[in-house]
């Protein structure tokens, strides 16, 4: 048996170095100090390979968070960084635009239902409020609906929890429904009749579109003469090359894509029709990095390995196994109320049960503490890469789920289970999808 983890030294040294110039020690919340047991968890990363993750005291994991969804190959990926390595001799910023810009645009084109026309960006924010003002110029109106996670920008980040900072006429132009209802929506368009420039939403997260909800956002925002915007940062190149549109049939007027598509470089798309996105040239949506040339070179060569080795369908069955297999520990550990396996195989998750006992923190709290013990590093969800598939990898992430759960079990029966944690509990951020414990995604 593999003596547990539990040599943090390294970290906690440089977590307070980092709190001296760095807000949260961490450019990004949810690789935070916030979202682990502080004090029995990494905070800093060393080095990536495949699957796995080395943290700066040593420690290796298999690594089921993979920088929040962009690594779908797996770290260092021979193919992209043969990409990069070759750009990175011809050079990375130029005075001009380059031919990559226009190859990568006709191969998400060809890929994407909805890309008639293509620009790019840095971050899944950028692709989401380019969207959102392109909208604006389009309809002539100011409100939006939104349903699910779109970035930190003020015209969406101003309908959370997390507004501070946001003017409160930018937040009153921003109403939330919930995700399956298209009742509520239809109900906000009537009440806003005229006004409601788009409907931003992310098509699936944990939860399956239920039958008809996707089409009916289509016909309602068609009949109210608003646009129809899909957030595809997580949806795009997991669930389908094409993203969700592709995988239900439904075609929105403007999508944003980012994450998977780079495998880790910092890359984004905003594509849509013809029409709308002509309003690009009318708006302003300009950035020195834009057509930065090694996150497109990265891009293309991870869409080439994705293709050419059929990727999306073999993290699909990997996920049926693992949910097959995760569901059967569960009980086993006797944590099948404690523990519930959530969305589509795809991209499973393993949250909270909602009939638990417990409070969910200190149940995701004792989970993440012990999977890292065990050599896991994993938020709520399993964030596959095309190197997971590896059986080594498979039968070690079983083996560390078995002893994590014995241990959480006992935890439980504890007469105080919070004292079984061996640091902070995790801090929620903020609750963005209904069906997963408080967290935030990028």
């Amino acid at each position: 048996m593999t003596n547990p983890i539990t040599n943090f030294t390294e970290t906690e040294r440089l977590y307070q170095r980092a709190l001296k110039t760095i807000p949260t020690a961490s450019q990004t919340f949810s690789k935070s100090a916030s979202n682990y047991v502080k004090g029995a968890s990494p905070l800093f990363a060393a080095r990536g390979k495949g699957a796995e993750l080395w943290d700066v005291d040593g420690n290796r994991y298999i690594d089921y968070t993979m920088g929040l969804l962009p690594v779908v190959l797996g770290y260092c990926d021979p193919d992209v960084d043969a990409a990069i390595t070759t750009q990175l001799s011809r050079g990375i910023t130029f005075s001009l635009a380059t031919e990559l810009e226009i190859t990568l645009a006709e191969r998400l084109s060809a890929l994407i239902p909805c890309a008639e026309m293509v620009r790019f960006g840095k971050n899944g924010t950028d692709a989401t409020s380019a969207a959102v003002r392109i909208a604006r110029a389009a309809t002539g109106r100011d409100k939006i609906l939104v349903c699910g996670y779109h970035g930190w920008q003020d015209w969406y980040i101003g309908s959370t929890t997390r507004y501070l900072g946001v003017p409160e006429v930018v937040r009153k132009l921003t109403f939330t429904f919930p995700y399956n209802d298209a009742t509520a929506a239809e109900r906000l368009l009537e009440e806003n009749r005229g006004e409601v420039a788009a409907v931003v939403i992310e098509p699936m997260a944990l939860t399956p579109p239920a039958r008809g909800f996707l089409q009916a956002l289509r016909d309602l925002t068609s009949r109210h003469g608003s646009l129809l915007i899909f957030d595809e940062i997580i949806t795009g190149f997991r669930i389908d090359l094409g993203g969700a549109q592709k995988a239900f049939g439904v075609v929105p007027d403007l999508a944003a894509f980012g994450k998977a598509m780079g495998n880790g470089m910092p890359i984004s798309a905003i594509v849509g029709r013809r029409d709308v996105m002509r309003y690009m040239e009318e708006i302003f949506f300009s950035g020195t990095f834009g057509g930065e040339t090694l996150s497109i070179a990265a891009s293309l060569a991870t869409i080439d390995k994705l293709e050419r080795d059929d990727v999306l369908p073999n993290l699909t069955l990997l996920g049926a196994t693992i949910v097959r297999e995760i569901r059967t520990l569960l009980a086993e550990a006797g944590l099948d109320r404690s523990f519930k396996l959530v969305g589509d195989n795809w991209w499973p998750g393993l949250l909270p049960h909602p009939e638990s006992n417990h409070d969910p923190v200190l149940l995701t709290s004792l989970l993440r503490q012990e999977l890292i013990a065990n050599g896991v590093l994993m938020g709520s969800t399993f964030n596959f890469s095309f190197a997971h598939a590896e059986p080594r990898i498979l039968s070690e992430t079983l083996e560390a789920f078995r002893r994590a759960l014995h241990v959480v079990s006992t935890a439980l029966a504890s007469v105080d289970a919070w004292k079984c944690l061996r640091g902070e509990p995790i801090r929620p951020v903020f609750s963005v999808r209904t069906t997963t414990p408080p967290q935030i995604t990028d």
